[in-house]
């Protein structure tokens, strides 16, 4: 049977299905989303005979996902690919499609009768799926005709599906290998997901795991006598979870779907040894009967409301159920554990304390992990499925077993023995292992343990490349502190960072410029990227600030020059340089981006030059290389005016706009023809190095410095200030706002020269240079870089 997904369904325009249409958009395939007729009595206004009645269920939820924030579609233009109707008239529709994907409410009931409509209307050779939580495949199969069977199974997205990277399928006994082997290649390449297999078996893997997890933290609260604060002081960076950690994520998921989630698992794993665990307690109970569901209806665990001083967030006391003004943790032992990096060393640290803090964590990681161990075999065939699934799916960055092995098991082990715990046989028949670790790190790629004690790759190498891994294998090349020079295989070098952030400073500047160095002496191509939380956040602004306040300015500007001279090094390298961004590259990793001849990056690339944010310009080309885009985008023809691409820049630049993806940095001018994007970010690195590779065996050659740019001159610099001074009397700015303005003005026209005077790159830098030196000079500007450092947030003086 040849599978091939070209035009898909989703039926049901909720929240969920809405979303799932637009990521499908997002993904380049044209999708039908499908809903309800409104009933009778439903407030939708029109003639009820009419389409634009018939539809207009789906009509709320494809406008719902346009508006949505974040971002459901990549870009506006993605929405024209979805198609709305209804379950009636459009039904037929549905022959035409290769991929039917129901997104309806979690009630099993409602899931059956609509797969019993719709299975005489589907082509022979369609995939059906239903994204369902924890419901039972199994169960919806049996309504199916058999000779669909085959090709039904479970695709459980996480909400919102562009930015959670889990997905889940989850087949039942029935179901094709192949379709399944099939998906799970559609789930990674096109739709960009991390695709685990889960059995079918109640919340399947993630939200078994993470559910369980969330309630051993509210049972350890309430015999304990922790406040709401302590727990998310406790379950969140600390131990390497989100920020929201365990009641603000549960304010933003629902308290409703947390209860329902809990109950599924309790009223179906009637044979888990755990199962008391998942019955909701009364606190939670009297919560939903009281309509404290979280931000969905404004309180929760938290409640936002009007203080004197604009809003305050209040917490509930959870033996009153009354709100109260916020209490800040005290465990003084914490402020040393929160300096140590490695996730391994600080739980140690935390869990050997003897105190409230230590006790908490001890008892809730250690319920979690063995948990995780027990369900081994039962939710997923192995180690890997899991840890994934907690990563992907919730966040965590590390799963049950990798922590397990960072904390170390043998002490874990020996102080859960002395607590007369059960341990899972996983456990026992790790530790009789060599290694006594679930993941062996001799090889590469590493190798998890499965339930069987077998061993198996954990990576695809195929698909993707592991860095750690690389290092491990003694690929280095060089190092520092702030960036390596690793070879990933084929003739290609990768220069990864690794400073804190992925902050620039000195050490990675001077490495890029080795990097150069060694590509052109020893490598066909360079590839930028690395895989931490993001490409780069820019530059290190502490150091600046530093130098700045000494007053040192040899010292900025000998940076500058060689922040310049490093993007300059890597644009005109005799060999081809693919950088591959991905998450966050703002200000200076921007410009590293912008400094390589090609990109190749995550459709979830956040890219932009915000350095007016804290009162500076960019310095190292940015500002060139805006102006250089937008004049290559003007009409080619004689008299095209230079000031419309110094706009452009300003536009761009002035307001910091960052791209809400990587579609988006195209219309920017952040990317360019040539250069693409992948789905998948794990595949970011390999793309990058397949297309550094092809051009370098296609007869590479670097492009020649342009020495005549065309710019707008000091009439162009007038016509922004004067759009600036508007915007001040208007208080659309501050006055040092309009004053900055007028400074990246001077930049991209070109100083003051008549328009259309000739420029080249180096003038433009030079630009750059001095401006840059006379902003740090600035009070305010420097107010800014503190404030910015401090709150995280710019400051508007």
């Amino acid at each position: 049977m040849s599978l091939a997904i070209q035009r898909a369904a989703v039926l049901g325009s909720g929240v969920m299905g809405s979303a799932l249409a637009a990521h499908l958009a997002n993904a380049g395939i044209p999708t039908l989303l499908l809903d309800i007729v409104p009933p009778v009595g439903a407030k939708v206004k029109g003639d009820p005979a009419s389409r634009e009645y018939r539809d207009a269920l789906a009509r709320a939820g494809l406008e719902r996902a346009q508006k949505s924030k974040p971002a459901a579609f990549f870009s506006s233009a993605r929405a024209r690919r979805v198609t709305i109707g209804n379950l009636e008239d459009d039904v037929a529709k549905l022959k035409d499609c290769d991929w039917v994907l129901e997104a309806v409410v979690e009630k099993l009931n409602i899931k059956k009768v609509l797969f019993e409509t719709i299975a005489p209307h589907l082509k022979d050779s369609a995939i059906v799926t239903t994204n369902t939580s924890g419901l039972s495949i199994t169960d919806m199969a049996a309504v199916l005709p058999e000779s669909l069977r085959p090709r039904f199974f479970g695709t459980h997205f996480f909400n919102p599906p562009r930015y959670l990277h889990l997905l889940e399928l989850i087949p039942h006994a029935g179901t094709d290998p192949a379709v399944i082997e099939f998906m799970s290649a559609f789930g990674d390449e096109v739709l960009g997901k991390g695709v685990v297999i889960a059995k079918d078996t109640p919340n399947f893997i993630a939200n078994r795991i993470g559910t369980f997890a969330v309630m051993s933290a509210i049972r350890a609260m309430l015999e304990g006598n922790y406040t709401i604060e302590e727990v998310d002081a406790l379950t969140g960076p600390l131990i390497g979870r989100p920020k929201s950690a365990t009641f603000r994520t549960a304010d933003l998921v629902g308290l409703d779907v947390l209860v329902h989630a809990s109950t599924t698992v309790y009223e179906r794993a009637t044979q888990d040894p755990q199962r008391d665990y998942f019955k909701p307690p009364a606190l939670l109970e009297k919560m939903l009967k009281e309509g404290m569901l979280g931000d969905k209806t404004g309180k929760g665990f938290y409640q936002k409301v009007a203080g004197k001083n604009g809003s305050e967030i209040l917490t509930l006391d959870h033996t009153t159920l009354k709100y109260r003004a916020r209490q800040s943790p005290k465990f003084p032992p914490l402020e040393a554990a929160k300096a140590i990096e490695a996730l391994g060393e600080r739980i140690r640290t935390v869990t050997n304390t003897n105190d409230r803090a230590g006790a908490f964590v001890w008892r809730m990681l250690a319920e979690t992990l063995l948990y995780s161990a027990a369900r081994v075999g039962e939710i997923a065939d192995d180690v890997v499925s899991i840890d994934r699934a907690m990563r992907w799916g919730f966040g965590w960055e590390m799963g049950p077993f990798e922590l397990w092995d960072a904390i170390g098991i043998e002490k874990t082990v020996e102080r859960m023995e002395m607590e007369r715990r059960t341990l899972p046989p996983l456990v026992l028949e790790t530790l009789k292992s060599p290694t006594k670790k679930f993941y062996r790190k001799d090889e590469t790629p590493k190798r998890p343990r499965l339930s069987g004690g077998k061993l198996k790759p954990a990576e695809d190498e195929s698909a993707t490349i592991d860095l750690a891994a690389l290092k491990a294998a003694g690929k280095v090349v060089k190092r520092n502190a702030g960036a390596s020079l690793v070879d990933i295989g084929d003739g290609a070098l990768c220069l990864e960072f690794h400073s804190k952030m992925n902050a620039i400073g000195a050490d990675i500047i001077s490495m890029a410029m080795a990097a150069v160095k060694e590509t052109e002496a020893n490598f066909e191509a360079l590839v930028i990227g690395n895989q931490g939380a993001n490409f780069s956040v820019g530059a290190n602004l502490m150091l600046l600030l530093l130098a700045a306040r000494e007053g040192d300015w040899d010292e900025v500007d000998l940076v500058v020059r060689q922040f310049q001279k490093m993007t300059s090094a890597l644009k005109y390298c005799r060999k081809p340089v693919v950088s591959a961004p991905f998450g966050l590259a703002l200000g200076g990793g921007c410009e590293v981006v912008l400094g390589a001849q090609h990109v190749v990056a995550s459709a979830e690339t956040y890219i932009g030059l915000v350095e007016v944010g804290v009162g500076l310009i960019p310095a190292g080309g940015g500002c060139k290389e805006m102006v250089l885009r937008n004049v290559h985008g003007l009409p080619n023809v004689d008299g095209a005016d230079p000031f419309l691409a110094a706009r452009a820049a300003f536009e761009c630049i002035g307001l910091a706009r960052v791209s809400t993806s990587a579609e988006d940095a195209f219309a920017m001018r952040m990317l360019r023809d040539g250069d693409s994007f992948v789905m998948n970010p794990d595949r970011v690195l390999r793309a990058a190095k397949v297309y550094a590779l092809a051009l370098a065996h296609r007869g590479y050659q670097p492009p020649d410095p342009m020495i005549e740019i065309p710019v707008a001159g000091e009439g162009g610099i007038a016509t922004i200030k004067t759009q600036l001074y508007n915007m001040k009397e208007g208080r659309a700015i501050s006055e040092y706002d309009a004053y900055l303005g007028g400074e990246l003005a001077r930049i991209l026209c070109g100083g003051e020269l008549p328009a259309g005077a000739k420029v080249s790159e180096d003038y433009l830098l030079q630009l750059e240079r001095e401006v840059f030196l006379r902003l740090c000079g600035q009070k305010m500007t420097q107010d800014r870089m503190a404030f910015m450092l401090k709150e995280g947030k710019p400051l508007r003086n």
